[in-house]
């Protein structure tokens, strides 16, 4: 049975869309082999709770089948993510054997999106005109951002649009303009390079 990543995710929209973001980087990797679990969901003001954290965790671990790895996805919001990432990355240590990756996504998820906004004409309303903004990942309130380059009448609704943009945003733009999501893409790299480290071992046990 092929290993699998449980991404950890805050909000209903991104556990349709972050699944659709790990397989593409998957693929690009050429990890065929690795399935991506369905992901398991918290609130984001509570996971960063002593014991919250490692609860979920030891919750996704047990409810997926054949767990190889977990990647805990979150906004950042306006924490310092140089302090909350590796506060976290411990508190996942202290749930796991299993190797885990914390990525924040600053300031939000959506920020992603507006840096690959280019990438995403015409697609759920945005504009063909769109261009991405200076510094992407710096704009609070990126939903609002995002639904002010779609057409009249549109919206931006994150359960309808996220998967569409996660599916058609050009990744090699988001990790040049978006430091997150290019940590995102070493993470799930370095997530790839572990199973398959683990698997070679599990093939040639020592003597």
């Amino acid at each position: 049975m092929s290993p699998s990543i449980v991404p950890i995710v805050e909000g209903k929209s991104e556990v349709a869309s972050v699944p659709i973001l790990l397989r593409r980087l998957l693929t690009e990797a050429q990890a065929f082999d690795i399935e991506v679990a369905r992901p398991f969901l918290v609130k984001r003001y509570s996971v960063v709770r002593e014991g919250e954290l490692e609860r979920a965790v030891r919750l996704a671990v047990s409810d997926r089948e054949n767990v190889g790895c977990l990647v805990v996805l979150l906004d950042c919001d306006d924490d310092c993510p140089a302090e909350l990432g590796p506060s976290l990355r411990e508190r996942c240590s202290q749930a796991t054997s299993l190797p885990v990756a914390v990525v924040l996504a600053k300031k939000e998820f959506e920020g992603w999106f507006l840096g690959a906004k280019e990438s995403l004409r015409g697609v759920r309303g945005i504009r063909g005109d769109a261009t991405a903004p200076p510094k992407p990942e710096d704009i609070r309130g990126a939903k609002g951002y995002l639904a002010a380059n779609m057409l009249a009448g549109r919206r931006y609704l994150a359960v309808d649009d996220q998967p569409a943009m996660a599916q058609m945003m050009d990744l090699a733009i988001a990790r040049e303009r978006c430091p997150s999501f290019a940590k995102f893409h070493q993470d799930v790299n370095r997530l790839v390079s572990q199973l398959r480290a683990a698997d070679t071992d599990a093939c040639n046990p020592s003597t």
